[in-house]
């Protein structure tokens, strides 16, 4: 695993990694909330989000939300962490239907898979997490920290 500054950028990640890799990016992300989380099919968005729903405090099994939409889980905090996948929406209104703008605003850790099929509604500060392939079993992650709480050095 080998971070570059600016964006943040973790090569030859294993799935041992994930953990000590989410911790890092909700640290950076300070208070933050948003995450937009990108990658091909099968690139491991939705274990990336487990593991972040780890480190959080979630309990629950987590899993991905293709058919509901979103998945609520329960922080040992009593707070919520938000797992969206908008890979099956028909349009931005859809996802504007279920009222995503109030989730993005509840201050609850919200991740977004397939923010790409969403882009207007997503906050102008959120982090970016993207996921690239690297091999049957190693991952490039790139995070990048966008809006008003900018952080100069991750």
């Amino acid at each position: 695993m080998l971070p570059d500054k600016n964006p943040l950028v973790f090569r030859k990640v294993k799935l041992a990694d994930l953990e000590r890799i989410a911790d890092a990016v909700l640290k950076a992300a300070g208070k933050l909330r948003v995450f937009a989380v990108s990658g091909e099919l099968g690139a491991g968005k939705t274990t990336f989000i487990k593991a972040a729903g780890r480190v959080a405090g979630v309990t629950d099994s987590m899993s991905s939300p293709t058919f509901s939409i979103i998945n609520e889980y329960k922080r040992k905090n009593g707070e919520r962490l938000l797992h969206f996948d908008f890979y099956r929406i028909a349009s931005e209104a859809e996802a504007a239907d279920i009222g995503v703008e109030e989730y993005f605003d509840s201050g609850d850790y919200c991740f977004v898979e397939w923010p790409e099929r969403i882009p207007s509604l997503l906050p102008e500060d959120c982090v970016n997490v993207r996921l690239t392939i690297e091999s049957d079993t190693l991952r490039q992650i790139e995070i990048s920290i966008h809006g008003r709480e900018k952080k100069e050095r991750i």
